[in-house]
């Protein structure tokens, strides 16, 4: 626990905090432009539910940022099998959604194991590398770490869940880097990974190898194209300042889809212009500076590759989510950190947010 108030307010960053829900408020308002008029329940009970997500969110970061990160490594064992049973359980009792993907646990209210997944995935991976710190030079340490992020990310891959399993080897590679790896090393994780590449590619479902197809050649999915058509239009249309919140013609029209997920990115740029667009990809980029900075100031080892796996998480997202909107990469149905609709992917971000903040809190230049 922190001495004193002075001391908290020394060191907290309110920055980042201010950041963080500044995005999560603008995310609210767009989710609610993107579903207005909406007549299915599932739409229009995404606004209430955010907010609710979001409000559990603040408790739970509030909550981890002044419990000591460090306790988590002792409990890593633990907390990393109950992950491999987490994600167990969706491949027995797992809802299916679209195409067949089976994603989900429905335990009174619908849950994503794999978002869960990915702050366990940092705080154990993370907890594995700083009991072996003084080994990372060797590739026999390389190789354990590999196998260890291995499985959890196996499980997600056979749900199918492309998408995520790409989120959690960046995650991996991102602590791996932060941790201080041997460049000879990365080059031959690197030459594994491409020798396994034909293996993964041989059990993508065909809708996820449609995707890739689409990307490579649009006229191969009419339909899929349109999608991705109408959200260059919509980013397009919406010139220097936007259309206008909630009254721009692609969204109220309903010409895009999926619009207060995959392609909530279009949304802002639509109605709030490339001035809108810039605007959230500058607080994230906020966001991702301040954690790696939280990063550089950690008190050890462990700290520091939270803040790089939560770094790297938050990074992959925005990037992915934001390139598949101006079609510069395939759809993976990632999403934006902290605006897409999607409560279990937020509260879980958010989770993200308070570790680093425990890490912030604890530097090793002042005293606690």
């Amino acid at each position: 626990m922190l001495k004193n108030d002075a001391g908290f307010f020394q060191r907290y960053d309110f920055v980042l905090f201010g950041v963080t829900m500044t995005l999560i408020v603008f995310g609210i308002m767009v989710i609610a432009s993107a579903t207005q008029g909406a007549i299915d329940p599932d739409l229009i009970s995404r606004v209430p539910d955010q907010i609710n997500y979001a409000i559990i969110g603040l408790i739970a970061m509030t909550l981890l940022t002044f419990f000591d990160y460090r306790y988590w490594m002792g409990l890593s064992s633990y907390l990393y099998l109950g992950n491999l049973v987490l994600l167990g359980l969706v491949l027995v009792f797992g809802v299916e959604g679209d195409a067949g993907a089976q994603r989900w646990l429905n335990v009174g209210i619908r849950i994503q194991p794999s978002e869960i997944g990915k702050i366990l995935l940092i705080l154990t991976l993370a907890a594995f590398l700083a009991e072996r710190y003084k080994d990372l030079d060797k590739f026999s340490t390389l190789i354990k770490a590999a196998i260890f992020a291995a499985i959890p990310m196996g499980l997600v891959f056979v749900q199918p869940n492309l998408g995520m399993t790409l989120v959690y080897a960046v995650i991996t590679a991102t602590i791996l880097w932060g941790a201080g790896l041997r460049l000879k090393h990365v080059l031959i994780l690197l030459l594994i990974g491409t020798l396994m590449f034909p293996l993964v590619i041989s059990q993508l479902r065909p809708y996820q190898l449609s995707r890739i197809t689409t990307f490579l050649n649009p006229d191969s999915d009419p339909d899929a194209r349109y999608n991705v058509d109408q959200a260059v239009i919509s980013i397009g249309s919406g010139g220097l300042l936007g259309k206008g919140y909630t009254i721009g013609s692609q969204n109220a029209g309903r010409f895009l889809r999926v619009r207060h997920t995959d392609f909530i990115f279009s949304v802002i740029a639509h109605e709030f212009g490339m001035v809108g667009a810039l605007t959230t990809m500058g607080l994230l980029l906020v966001v991702i500076m301040r954690i790696l900075r939280g990063a550089r100031h950690a008190a050890d080892p462990y700290g520091a590759m939270i803040c790089y796996g939560v770094a790297g998480m938050i990074f992959f997202q925005t990037f992915t989510s934001i390139g598949m909107n101006l079609r510069l990469l395939p759809v993976t149905g990632l999403t934006l950190p902290f605006v897409s609709s999607g409560g279990t992917s937020l509260l879980f971000t958010m989770i993200g947010i308070g570790l680093v903040q425990s890490v912030i809190l604890r530097r090793r230049r002042l005293t606690y």
